[in-house]
């Protein structure tokens, strides 16, 4: 089970008055703000460039200690005034009470039997903070069209104004959070090795790039027609002219005397953590937006359970489960894997059914029968180099993987049965149909190709799937340096699970091929089932139709293709001897090149900005 932050009470009132130079925070954030703009880093300098961002930002936290606004007490002791709130403006609030479930924080707990389906919580619209009432507010003019900032620096106003009608709910949020923006440096150096990494730096990066940048808009008064078209177009270094212009809606910001990066990072956190997509008032679009209560639940697996009624205007969540009297209250926030729980959400889910690792790959523009796979994928709406999945669960591979893979391995004879042959249209609905195999030896090429990249990806790994278990014995480690080795651990785990099943696969459809079984014959009244048994996947197919679409030029551009293909057959392809009918690349398809770069594109980035935690 997942816990959204593990809260440090906060003992301050509204802010310290510790007394820092504003040019001397102005040059800091100059500095932050033009290395954060710089451009992206060599292979293998990620890490330094992420150590001197964090020194530059450490130094500017040390300087505004004691500035941001925070409240007295404990984060439990404004429970009863957020319960209140809710319910005098049309919030349920029986059936449940706020808890703290030690590992996994606080939570809801029911104070009766609920039964599964059953309405038990709702939240209307006016208690919603959304993007749309940012809108509403002196952000208007000062933060449009940028949802999830926007979302951000509403939440920062509305905290710093002690009138705000949210004030009930934002005094309940976590003073801080267990995502990787908070983790200390050696906490980050778990992460090392792993895909999550290059995720992490991006998320520092851009938040210490956006907090100085809008640091120098709140100071400066910056006109936002400026800011809007540098964020649009990435390029966030401010020229000293430029700061001099004035703008009348920044002064009026209620963060002009403090806005620390303390205060940024935890307004991105919350909203990282907690925003969902609702529907407009009208319904014609979606807009982000904060739920009170409702955001108290915490993770397990199932399915999603809530769902917003436009007719009464309100979030509804129905309980995904039988719950008695005293347990905990769960939801599902989605086909999450660990890596963007941790990264957005905070903490790891054990035993995540939809965990899983990305795996690069593509056909190389080098290969001789590139040409055809390409026509091939393009007509089952498939990209010819994409990030896939390798999952926890058992097949390892989707529909749409598996289709790729099958025209990945494919010899020319195959490649033209299925663009030029009989049934062709037939063959292409059943690529990712692990019952109908392309033919014993494809399948031999597929699953031997995969077990070898993933065994090349589990060797990046600088720890071995025992030393992380070991390590994970110490009883000092912090909670957020578990998280970290827990989530290295589990890559690893999804590898070696893939490397095992693949190997499975192979030896299955090689011993096919040596007792030449005969290949399952499909039906024209199943051609259109895409249900595989390698899951739940379905393979999104884009067919063009042959008949009336593909014309006298495609078919050209197909003969045209084979042509190339038997041109090259006794020539040299990057330098190496091609073997006929497509067997030199059957294992093997990158180029040198491409093979030496196959590891670090495996591990790349899905992604600079920070996805909702919840779907």
């Amino acid at each position: 089970m997942g816990k959204k932050s593990r809260v440090k009470t906060q003992k301050s009132g509204t802010g310290a008055t510790a007394t820092v130079s504003p040019k001397e925070i102005l040059n800091l954030t100059s500095e932050l703000l033009q290395k954060c703009s710089s451009p992206a880093p060599g292979p293998g300098k990620e890490w330094e460039e992420y150590v001197q961002i964090r020194t530059l930002v450490e130094k500017i936290r040390k300087k505004q200690k004691g500035l941001s606004v925070t409240f007295d007490g404990k984060r439990e002791d404004y429970f009863p005034d957020l319960m209140k709130w809710a319910s005098e403006n049309g919030a349920s609030v029986e059936g449940f009470e706020m808890v703290n479930f030690k590992e996994e924080g606080f939570g809801l707990r029911a104070t009766r039997d609920i039964k599964a389906e059953e309405l038990f919580l709702w939240v209307p619209r006016k208690l919603l903070m959304t993007v749309e009432s940012a809108k509403n507010s002196v952000l208007d003019r000062i933060l449009q069209a940028m949802g999830n900032i926007a979302l951000a620096f509403h939440l920062l106003c509305e905290r710093a104004s002690p009138n705000s009608f949210w004030q009930p709910y934002i005094q309940t949020l976590p003073s801080e959070y267990d995502t990787p923006l908070y983790f200390e440096e050696e906490e980050v150096r778990y992460l090392q090795s792993t895909q999550a990494i290059h995720d992490v730096f991006s998320q520092y990066k851009n938040t210490a790039r956006q907090y100085a940048y809008f640091y120098k808009v709140i100071q400066c008064r910056l006109g936002m027609s400026s800011i809007e078209k540098a964020i649009a177009t990435k390029k966030t270094f401010i020229s000293t002219t430029l700061l001099q212009q004035t703008h009348p809606h920044a002064n009026k910001l209620p963060l002009k005397d403090s806005f620390t990066y303390e205060d940024y990072r935890w307004a991105v956190s919350s909203v990282m953590t907690r925003q969902n997509q609702i529907p407009t008032e009208d319904g014609s679009r979606v807009t982000l937006a904060l739920i009170p209560l409702w955001d108290m639940c915490n993770h397990t697996n199932g399915l999603i359970t809530t769902g917003y009624n436009l007719e009464d205007d309100r979030c509804e969540c129905v309980a995904l489960q039988d719950f008695q009297a005293g347990e905990q209250i769960y939801i599902f926030y989605g086909t999450r894997s660990n890596a963007e729980f941790v990264i957005h959400s905070g903490f790891f889910f054990d035993n995540n059914s939809h965990d899983r690792v990305k795996i690069k790959l593509g056909v190389s523009k080098s290969d001789r029968l590139y040409a055809m796979k390409a026509e091939v994928l393009a007509r089952a709406g498939i990209p010819t180099s994409s990030v896939f999945a390798l999952h926890f669960t058992e097949p390892p591979i989707s529909a749409q993987l598996l289709a790729f893979l099958r025209v990945f391995c494919m010899t020319e004879e195959e490649l033209k049965e299925h663009l030029l042959g009989d049934n062709a249209i037939d063959r292409i609905f059943t690529l990712g149909n692990s019952e109908f195999p392309v033919s014993w030896d494809n399948e031999v090429k597929l699953w031997t190709f995969l077990e070898d990249r993933a065994s090349l990806l589990l060797k990046t790994y600088k720890t071995t799937i025992a030393e992380d278990k070991s390590v994970l014995k110490n009883q000092d480690l912090s909670a957020r340096a578990k998280m970290a080795i827990k989530l290295r651990l589990g890559e690893k785990e999804i590898l070696e699970k893939a490397v095992k099943s693949a190997a499975v696969n192979r030896e299955y459809y090689r011993q096919q091929m040596e007792e030449k079984a005969p290949l399952p014959k499909y039906e024209e009244s199943n051609l259109g089932l895409l249900e595989s048994s390698m899951g739940d996947s379905r393979l999104p197919l884009v067919l063009r139709n042959l008949e009336e679409e593909a014309g006298v030029q495609d078919a050209l551009n197909i003969r045209e293709a084979i042509s190339k293909a038997k041109a090259t057959e006794n020539g040299l392809v990057n330098g190496e001897n091609s073997i006929p009918n497509g067997t030199r690349s059957e294992n093997e398809n990158l180029n040198q090149e491409e093979s030496k770069r196959a590891v670090e594109d495996a591990k790349g980035s899905s992604s600079d900005s920070a996805d909702a935690a919840k779907e």
